[in-house]
């Protein structure tokens, strides 16, 4: 009785006769590599030397496969090799190598030997395709930090200077509620106000939507100049505070503000002049609205509009009228960081 890694003589002469029998098919589409070439002319042949190319299969090579016999020969082949266990021996090699349906080497359907192309990674489509390069960069999204990055935030200081060209004329605003006539004086004035401040930047930028921004008080010192009206000059000594609206990206950033003030004028009135100021010492009011522009967080503009009164709260009643002045026009500025750059507050 022979072990069980012993092949019987039978099944050896049925896989040799298996193999064999393609090599005398008369079509000639197709090829065994390494095989004795097959001379028409005579009994003799020589082997087919291999080359380095992917596809060794010669048109004229000689021992070929017909049409057709590449599926039977395969599932034949397979099935005896797993029957008789040759997996560990050149024939059950050779067998194997015929059934294999895929991979790096093996037959064509029609039995040429062939290099094919390894199935990798299989897409959403079905495709092959090429895996990953390892070397390939990685492209992550980068968050840029909001633009107020360095140019709002809490104990900054800045120095400031303004100025400005008011000659619209109009009523006091707030004469309606302090019960006096909504009217104006046949005087007309025309203010030009230069103003120089230290803004201190008391918060850091919060709050939601539009209403995002932070607080900055205002100290200042202005001389008024007044092209149009009986008086010349004012001098002012301000206090007052702005609201900065500030948007999560982009270097402009909307204000509110409003200062108080008192201050020195050559009131005429005193003078014999009707309509004009009726005492040197005066109040002042100023409101104005506009946007910064941020070139960095060092220096920046601003432009607006901005409404100023001057007043002396009725203190030289009843000798003099009190008639004010009411104005208001367009409004530039410069600001400048003092001392060394900060992170801001977010």
């Amino acid at each position: 009785m022979s072990s069980p890694d012993t092949v019987p003589l039978w099944k050896v002469f049925l896989a040799l006769l298996i193999t064999g029998f393609p090599l005398h098919a008369q079509s000639g589409s197709a090829c065994l590599p390494g095989l004795p070439k097959t001379d028409l002319n005579g009994p003799r042949a020589h082997p087919i030397a291999r080359g380095s190319t992917e596809n060794a299969c010669d048109p004229d090579a000689g021992p070929t496969l017909p049409q057709g016999t590449a599926g039977p020969l395969r599932f034949v082949s397979k099935a005896f090799a797993d029957e008789v266990n040759l997996n560990s021996t050149p024939l059950g090699w050779a067998l194997a190598t015929v059934s294999e349906p895929r991979g790096v080497v093996g037959l064509s359907a029609t039995g040429c030997r062939s290099r094919q192309r390894p199935i990798t990674n299989r897409g959403a489509t079905g495709g092959d395709e090429d895996p990953p390069s390892s070397s390939a960069p990685v492209v992550r999204p980068h968050n840029q930090p909001p633009s107020d990055r360095g140019v709002y935030y809490r104990n900054k200081l800045e120095f400031a200077f303004d100025g400005g060209w008011l000659p619209i004329n109009i009523p006091f605003v707030f004469d309606i509620f302090m019960g006096d006539a909504y009217t104006m004086t046949p005087l007309r004035y025309t203010l030009v106000p230069l103003v120089a401040s230290l803004r201190w930047h008391i918060d850091g930028v919060k709050g939601p939507w539009i209403f995002r921004g932070n607080w900055d008080m205002t100290v200042s010192g202005s001389i008024t100049l007044i092209p149009r009206g009986p008086e010349t000059r004012y001098f002012s000594y301000d206090m007052g505070i702005r609201r900065n609206f500030v948007p999560h990206r982009g270097k402009i950033a909307p204000y509110f503000d409003g200062r108080l003030g008192l201050g020195q004028i050559d009131a005429k009135e005193p003078l014999g002049v009707l309509y004009a100021q009726g005492q040197d010492f005066t109040f002042t009011v100023n409101l104005g609205s506009g946007a910064r522009y941020n070139f960095n967080p060092r220096y920046s503009i601003s432009a607006g509009l901005n409404w100023m009164h001057i007043s002396n709260l009725y203190l030289s009643e009843p000798a003099f009228s009190n008639y004010g002045i009411n104005v208001y026009g367009p409004m530039f500025g410069i600001d400048v960081r003092l001392g060394k750059p900060r992170h801001a507050s977010e």
